[in-house]
């Protein structure tokens, strides 16, 4: 009898330790590129030979888990936005492997600085859920007076996070999502922000202030470190240099922003 509960005991031991090790193997990936590569689990580190980028060692429970929980960000672009604005960090969020999508007012095509023209994916009436909004610079005040754009902004439910680039931090403000937080913006910017938002602490002199849930950014470049600071909260810092690595964007300093809630 003694011995059966031994044996009962020894198999349920290795029993456990299989599926263990079952659930804590290793791969190699490419970081998540929206491209069929991304499901590829490679044996060695080295260079995905499909998109060229750097193959990152993870266990495949956490690659499953990762890519079942895509993240989905709506990007608002008003008329005149800034277009480095929102390109860096949309490029950082791509390569992280999140979900991105458009939103602005009307359907109609909006002009980057006179310049470019960006056709959104949806308007304020048919934009899908999103679990991090993200608001950019350029003729801000242009959607921080609109009581259309501020109401979409407040009915949104269950964000994860808010990130705003330069003055797109003044969005936020008009939906009362800074009031007495520490925030930054544009460097021009920080008076009229302190006026926009008196319970507010503005702060000059930082790349980014993180909040846990709202993340506001200084001007242009920074927004690419506010979304690489993201994604290390969110992925790992680990993935955040690699994607910095790949856009060979070497003056991200990680330090350089301010954090108040991990």
């Amino acid at each position: 009898m003694k011995r059966l509960f031994l044996y009962i005991i020894a198999c349920l031991l290795l029993c456990g330790a299989a599926r263990l090790s079952a659930q804590s193997q290793a791969a190699y990936y490419c970081l998540p590129c929206n491209n069929a590569c991304d499901t590829i689990a490679f044996d060695a580190p080295g260079e995905c030979p499909h998109c060229h980028m750097e193959l990152i060692r993870q266990v495949v429970e956490e690659r499953k888990r990762l890519q079942n929980d895509r993240l989905k960000i709506a990007f608002y672009l008003q008329d005149g936005v800034e277009v480095l604005d929102f390109a860096g960090p949309m490029e950082v969020f791509d390569y992280a492997g999140f979900d991105i999508f458009t939103v602005s007012k009307t359907r109609g095509p909006v002009t980057s600085q006179g310049v470019l023209k960006i056709m959104p994916d949806y308007t304020l009436d048919n934009a899908p859920a999103a679990d991090i909004l993200a608001f950019f610079g350029g003729n801000a005040g242009a959607a921080s007076n609109d009581p259309a754009v501020i109401n979409w902004v407040k009915r949104q439910a269950n964000i994860r996070h808010y990130f705003s680039v330069c003055t797109g931090a003044f969005i936020l403000g008009k939906a009362a999502l800074l009031d007495s937080l520490t925030v930054t913006t544009f460097h021009k910017s920080i008076a009229s922000l302190q006026e926009a938002v008196p319970t507010a602490k503005v702060l000059s002199g930082v790349r980014f202030v993180d909040n846990g849930k709202v993340i506001t950014t200084a001007g242009i470049s920074a927004g690419i470190d506010g979304a690489l600071h993201l994604v290390a909260k969110i992925r790992g810092k680990a993935v955040a240099e690699k994607v910095a690595a790949y856009m060979e964007y070497d003056k991200w300093a990680p330090d350089a922003g301010l954090v108040t809630v991990p």
